[in-house]
């Protein structure tokens, strides 16, 4: 076996993709439905680099990794992020998050005075109990050394299996009753043109008088399908092909015009059928669909855009990001010219533009490094990940500036994402094992429970605040707590344990937010001790 560890110690970046391939198998490995992940990634590096000491990669390959997790994490949640600040359930939930990271942070300086632990250490505990790697590096760009990642380590299990085990016992004992959603869905109807006050109009005077959800697909007009354009002149008996929410909306919309007909339009695609198409087009990409002006050119009308694994509603202010597949319907004769005007490129699902994100990864980088006072205390900078992350919220939130699109398609920001925070795990644990075993032999469990008991912390305060004091719903807690302790698995936990979609909300509210405060927490805790 010596053998192997020289090779191994001999060949740096062949050691650091075992390391990865290793973590990713030992993360599918499920034991009572609970697995590390790509958090195992973390442990085989320790491992690793226990007995290949001399092929930890540069240390400056991690930052890289992560910068590139939390830039992909902003330009996702900068919207849901900026939206939920402004409105009064997302405030809530952001005080909850931010008093419940400061109820871990009071409980952290506490044990780090009480058991006199090194602050690089107890700072490092406290990352690895909220599961927060840009905090971490915040820390190792402060104090340096291997210290930091130590305590990382060792308080990085429990911070994943302690939420996901808080979240259990909070149902069981407190038996919330969550209300299951009614799936209202969209639906196309069929309506037939009776009513005296829609005879002899103009479509677009009588589509006014619809609600907003509802939209006209198809007209047809004396046995043709035809599109629904503004300065169409219905007639008795014309049929329009409504689609909408189920509900109320389509109901009144069909009122306005008449009687729901028999199908006569779906049926027949002589004249109009449907179609997907990819954006791909700078010209499109980063416009809301209201702008496009469709119906005129190219000629078409939007059913669905699919997102990612979402499909949403196409309203006018809908804005439209690179890699959206979009079904609609046209003339026949016009189906060239629509994917000509969306580009209908499926590369666009993966494609980056890698100009908007080496910018946007520059001013983080530039951001993250100017220092801010803390009064009384020095400075504090948060570092290239931190950075990153607050700027590319910003620019997730506007989305395009100009003409730079700083969107990412969903599947190219999750592959960045992953293969970012693979990086850093692998790096962080191959680098630090000769200390993390080092420190395990002397203190034995008590770090472990000194990291079990941070992150017990911030879980019985997210609770406590949200289902105690103010009053928030059971699964809008459970998106609150997966949001502070932000690893992915406690959030997949989350979102199984409820029928609603609250959980990722509060998740995509709050885990930014979170990440932001425990960077400035860790680094209150850091210039405290260190003055004492």
């Amino acid at each position: 076996m010596e053998g192997l560890w020289a090779f191994l110690s001999g060949q740096p970046i062949l050691t650091l993709f075992l390391v990865i391939a290793l973590g990713y198998a030992v993360g599918e490995v499920a034991i009572a439905g609970f697995s590390l992940g790509v958090g195992a990634v973390l442990f085989v590096g320790l491992a690793m680099g226990a007995v290949a000491q001399d092929a930890a990669p540069p240390a400056l390959v991690g930052t890289v990794g992560l910068i590139l997790f939390f830039y992909g994490i902003g330009i996702q949640y900068g919207k849901p992020f900026v939206e939920g600040l402004l409105s009064p359930s997302g405030r809530c939930q952001n005080a909850i998050a931010l008093l419940s990271v400061l109820a871990a942070g009071l409980v952290t300086a506490l044990l780090m005075s009480w058991l006199r632990l090194d602050p690089a250490l107890g700072a490092g505990l406290f990352t690895g109990a909220m599961v927060n790697t840009a905090a971490l590096q915040s820390v190792a760009d402060k104090v340096g050394g291997d210290l930091p990642a130590v305590g990382y380590g060792v308080a990085y299990p429990f911070g994943v299996l302690g939420p996901i085990l808080g979240m259990y016992l909070a149902q069981r004992l407190l038996r919330p009753r969550v209300e299951v959603p009614t799936s209202r869905g969209v639906e196309e109807v069929e309506a037939l043109v009776s009513h005296p006050a829609a005879v002899g109009k103009y479509l677009s005077e009588v589509t006014a008088q619809f609600p907003d959800e509802v939209q006209v697909v198809a007209v047809r007009q004396n046995g043709h399908n035809r599109m629904p354009r503004p300065n169409l002149r219905l007639q008795t008996g014309d049929a329009l092909l409504l689609l909408g929410a189920k509900g109320d909306a389509l109901k009144q919309a069909c009122r306005t015009i008449g009687d729901v007909a028999p199908s006569q339009i779906i049926p027949d695609h002589t004249e109009l059928d449907d179609l997907d198409v990819y954006v791909s087009k700078h010209s499109v990409i980063g416009h809301r669909l209201g702008a496009l002006n469709l119906g005129e050119h190219p000629g078409c009308t939007i059913l669905s855009v699919q997102r990612g694994d979402a499909t949403l509603y196409p309203h006018p202010g809908l804005v439209l990001e690179a890699g959206d597949r979009i079904w609609a319907v046209a003339e026949r004769d016009r189906h060239s010219a629509v994917r000509q005007f969306f580009g209908n490129s499926a590369r666009s699902t993966a494609e980056v533009s890698y100009l908007a994100l080496g910018l946007g990864m520059v001013l983080g980088v530039l951001f993250g490094l100017i220092p801010f006072p803390l009064p009384g205390l020095g400075t504090f900078t948060f570092g290239a990940a931190g950075g990153a992350m607050i700027v590319s919220l910003l620019l997730g939130w506007r989305g395009r500036i100009g003409h730079l699109n700083w969107t990412i398609p969903p599947s190219a920001n999750l592959t960045l994402r992953n293969f970012g925070l693979t990086l850093f795990l692998a790096v962080v644990g191959m680098r630090s094992a000769p200390a993390f075993f080092s420190t395990l032999s002397s203190t034995g469990l008590q770090l472990v429970g000194v990291g079990a008991a941070m992150t017990a912390a911030i879980v019985v305060a997210a609770f406590m605040l949200g289902c105690g004091l103010f009053r928030v719903s059971f699964d809008e807690a459970l998106g609150i707590v997966a949001g502070v302790t932000g690893n992915p698995a406690i959030l997949a936990y989350a979102a199984k344990s409820v029928p609603t979609n609250k959980p990722e909300l509060g998740y995509a509210i709050v885990f930014p937010s979170s990440t932001i405060i425990k960077i400035i927490v860790v680094q209150i805790l850091l210039v405290w001790f260190a003055a004492r």
